[in-house]
């Protein structure tokens, strides 16, 4: 048997065949994507079917050409005036080579640069029709998606596993156009208003002067910013949580931030409204990383987590989120229990306003191209469809201007929406014309309403409940305060906005202790790396507003005196589903088990492990003390390789004496990942000073061992070993 004959995939072959030694002579077409990638639909710039095959659209053909489909002989050498003269101005194909590359970057995006995406589609239920007419929530419904994950701050280059915000933005490719919904991983954001979004990626940046440090908020700009704008505490301490260091973006939690509304029709062409917040909830259930962990992961493998997600795809242990909604009231006032619906500050806790489940989305595919892709999808949270509509949260009005600005800049000008990644599956007839990139070729000469040259195209659609097959999207039209409430044209804010330490407190005390502890540590680091004593003294007064024993602890790591509340602050109801340690067990689905083993090793007991893992729907990594085969067993990783990082639990089947093999199981040991070793391979254990009978360390024959671990994995980690 070979690598390539294994029954058991271990994904990440970068190419659909594997490679020849020989260099490849014989002419014949481009290769396929592999099995678990794929591109954009083929719909053409207005939104029509097609039946084009992707591989139509991608380099055809056996032959190297130019760009204008001249064959080529050549494309390793200039053409020069003799063998050893200058280079000649004449050589097109060099010319067209390098001018092409001199201009394969595009601007990177200012937040959200490095991102990684996969293409899924969603199953609605049908719980959210009675709120709304988006058609894509009718029950049955089957819609296609792309999903693009992102870290906040750092550049393009920057690494995976930095303490962060993350992106979780998705493009629904509905039948009555494109609706994007771009949030994030945590459920609200720094600022109340889009005017300071500029002020909070200034100073969350590195420091303009050298450029450092990259992708982090361990840094004063960060921090004075954010204990300066108090508005800013409870996105800070989410971020100080383990939800910004995830385990993997399949584990991620995702929101809409802001408040929309829902909008449903009735006979008659009146219209009930709802305010609603989004979520999607991870079926493999919400992890983190621990702070060592994340550290280690940004040196040994940076790509980790764009790589855990295709591989997860690959190996079709396929990602899933349920996509539930918050209803509430679209009062007069847009308050629920006292909390501003419109403050991007602020969270209902679900013990108010429980979840309601209305569909399922499940990630099948990854991009054949990420410059195409997931480089070039464009999402804005004004791309709406009938049915959903914004509300007047004045950082989510600022966002709709600033994503179809930010677009025009990044991608070349206003025909973003006709690149392949974006194009609607739905007709479009905008009358928008000409402009960089455009590469539709429309006909009519009327592109205006009304017109009677184009025979009166495009007509305006018809509103639904007032006129048979209406589906216009509606505005809704809300009240504008006026004289009768007092209200002018004001930079003023409602009052309601300048509680900005209750829901800090909310999430605090939320918390398991352990979580707790997490987030002690991460501000005590955090605070650490400023320069500035009135920096660190002006948090910890913030801290003090928040929790007294937070405060304490972190005044204690930084050698400071804690200060006393300056503020009342009203005591809160924990409120429990905040909490990401709890007594619910999770699938196994795409987890990596590292099997530690030697020549010597049984190859049946071997056999037996891998199976079982694989059984599990995990992916078994067999770890040797070199590459290659072991037997009839494909190596993935040698003792030179392997990383304790990328394990979510370790079984040890032989005596290994390797220093690094020692140096992984106490790595291992110490961010409390489940540990098996064979009764063989008790010295291990002894060598890495792990005691046999610590919580989460299985030992025993091979079969009990493996199926010990196994049954740890559901709860992702052994958190009994954490001290608190």
């Amino acid at each position: 048997m070979t690598a390539e004959s294994d029954h058991i995939n271990v994904p990440g072959a970068p190419a659909p065949e594997p490679a020849a030694f020989d260099e490849p002579t014989q002419p014949h077409a481009p290769l396929p994507p592999k099995a678990d990638q794929s591109g954009p639909d083929t719909v053409t710039p207005t939104g029509a079917e097609t039946t084009t095959p992707q591989s139509a659209v991608a380099q055809q053909g056996e032959r190297l050409t130019t760009a204008q489909g001249l064959p080529l002989r050549d494309t390793d050498h200039s053409l020069k005036a003799g063998r050893r003269g200058p280079v000649l101005l004449q050589d097109h194909h060099l010319r067209e080579k390098i001018t092409h590359f001199d201009h394969e970057r595009i601007p990177e995006r200012v937040v959200h640069a490095r991102g990684a995406a996969a293409h899924g589609r969603f199953v609605a239920n049908g719980e959210a029709e009675r709120f709304t007419d988006a058609a894509f929530l009718k029950a049955g419904t089957v819609t296609d998606t792309f999903v693009r994950f992102s870290t906040v701050l750092g550049s393009r280059g920057s690494a995976d596993t930095v303490r962060d915000t993350r992106g979780f933005a998705t493009k629904f490719y509905t039948t009555e156009g494109v609706y994007d919904l771009v949030g994030n991983n945590i459920p609200v954001f720094f600022i109340q208003d889009a005017i300071k979004f500029p002020d909070i990626i200034h100073a969350g940046k590195p420091h303009p002067d050298r450029e450092i440090p990259q992708a982090q908020s361990a840094h004063d700009t960060f921090w004075d910013f954010v204990s300066l704008h108090t508005e800013a505490q409870h996105h800070t301490i989410w971020n100080m949580s383990d939800r910004a260091l995830p385990r993997s973006y399949r584990m991620m939690q995702g929101f809409g931030i802001h408040t929309f509304r829902l909008v449903k029709s009735t006979d008659g062409g009146g219209l009930t409204t709802s305010l609603v917040k989004f979520h999607w909830r991870p079926r493999l259930g919400t992890h983190g990383l621990t702070w060592e962990e994340a550290q280690l992961i940004s040196g040994k493998d940076p790509d980790f987590h764009r790589r855990d997600l295709a591989d997860a795809i690959e190996a079709g242990a396929l990602p899933e989120w349920d996509f539930a909604i918050q209803v509430f009231p679209d009062t007069e006032d847009q308050l629920f229990h006292g909390i501003d619906l419109l403050d991007p500050t602020k969270i209902v806790p679900e013990e108010l306003s429980p979840l309601i489940v209305v569909g399922t989305m499940t990630l099948e595919k990854n991009p054949s191209n990420y410059f195409a892709e997931t480089e070039q999808v464009a999402f804005h949270p004004g791309h709406l469809v009938p049915g959903i509509d914004v509300t007047s949260d004045p950082l989510l009005q600022g966002r709709l201007f600033s994503y179809l600005d930010t677009q025009i800049s990044r991608l070349g000008g206003p025909n973003f929406a006709q690149l392949p990644i974006n194009r609607p599956h739905a007709e479009v007839n905008d009358m928008l014309r000409d402009g960089m990139h455009q590469t539709a070729v429309h006909s009519g000469v009327a592109p205006y309403h009304p017109n009677s040259l184009d025979g009166g195209c495009p007509f305006p659609a018809m509103v639904a409940g007032a006129q048979p097959g209406g589906d216009a999207f509606v505005d809704v039209p809300q009240p504008i305060g006026g004289e009768a409430t007092g209200d002018v044209v004001t930079r003023e804010q409602s009052a309601s906005f300048d509680d900005h330490f209750s829901q800090a407190r909310l999430f605090y005390r939320s918390l398991t202790p352990v979580e707790q502890l997490h987030v002690k540590q991460a501000y005590a680091f955090e605070l650490g790396k400023v320069y500035e004593q009135a920096i660190k003294e002006r948090q910890l007064q913030c801290l003090a507003n928040i929790d007294e024993d937070l405060c304490a602890f972190v005044a204690d790591e930084l050698g400071l005196p804690a200060p006393a509340p300056t503020e009342e602050v009203p005591e809160v109801e924990p409120s429990p589903a905040l909490r990401m340690i709890t007594d619910d067990t999770w699938p196994a689905d795409g987890r990596q088990i590292g099997i530690v083993v030697d020549d010597d090793t049984d190859a049946a007991a071997l056999a037996s492990a891998r199976e079982a893992i694989h059984a599990a729907g995990a992916t078994p990594l067999v770890i040797a003390p070199h590459g290659g085969m072991l037997g009839d067993v494909p190596v993935q990783r040698s003792f030179h390789t392997a990383a304790s990082i990328e394990l979510d639990a370790v079984i040890v089947l032989a005596p290994v004496a390797d220093q690094r093999i020692v140096e992984l199981l106490r790595e291992a040991f110490r961010h409390d990942k489940a540990i098996g070793a064979a009764s063989a391979a008790d010295s291990v254990l002894q060598a890495a000073a792990i005691d046999a009978a610590a919580p989460g360390v299985v030992t025993g024959e091979p079969s009990a061992v493996t199926a010990g671990v196994l049954d740890l994995l559901p709860a992702h980690r052994v958190w009994q070993r954490e001290q608190v």
